[in-house]
């Protein structure tokens, strides 16, 4: 049972075909089964202004046809042709591949600018670099003159 005043589909009016429609349906299919080629000469020499509705009627089924404004903000996709394509023209990018792009750029400059020495970080590796060089100098010094004592005491305590 169907709630709230809703009415099920078993009640509807029927809907019956005209009998001159049936008749030309009927007219067209025995012309088209006795001339095959008779159906393109018959669609071009009868009525224009039926062809139209029809085609109408093709063109805006449902609500569509009843509705005679069109959504201005609706851009239908067209398709294009191969020979159309220009795949030689440039793309416009998005805004990620943009901003990767500008992001590979920068690094690269970096690096460039770093291998260089023009960075702050660049020059505080330079300067710790410098102060281990000394460091390992002194300390390769004071080896040296270990080495140089260790030699001179076994020199002496070999006399």
């Amino acid at each position: 049972m169907p709630r709230g005043g809703k009415k099920g589909h078993k009640g509807r009016g029927k809907q019956f075909s005209n009998p001159e429609e049936i008749d030309r349906q009927m007219k067209a299919q025995r012309e088209l089964e006795e001339n095959p080629g008779a159906e393109k000469e018959s669609s071009e020499s009868g009525d224009e202004s039926s062809s139209d509705e029809e085609s109408e009627t093709k063109k805006r089924s449902g609500v569509e046809g009843l509705i005679e404004i069109e959504n201005p903000n609706r851009v239908s996709q067209k398709s294009k042709k191969v020979t159309e394509v220009d795949v030689a023209a440039p793309r416009e990018l998005s805004r990620r591949e943009r901003e990767e792009i500008e992001k590979q750029k920068s690094k690269e400059r970096y690096m460039k600018l770093h291998l260089e020495g023009k960075t702050e970080q660049a020059r505080a590796d330079l300067a710790r670099l410098a102060i281990i060089k000394k460091q390992r100098e002194e300390a390769a010094k004071k080896r040296e003159e270990l080495r140089k004592e260790k030699e001179v005491e076994e020199a002496k305590a070999k006399r």
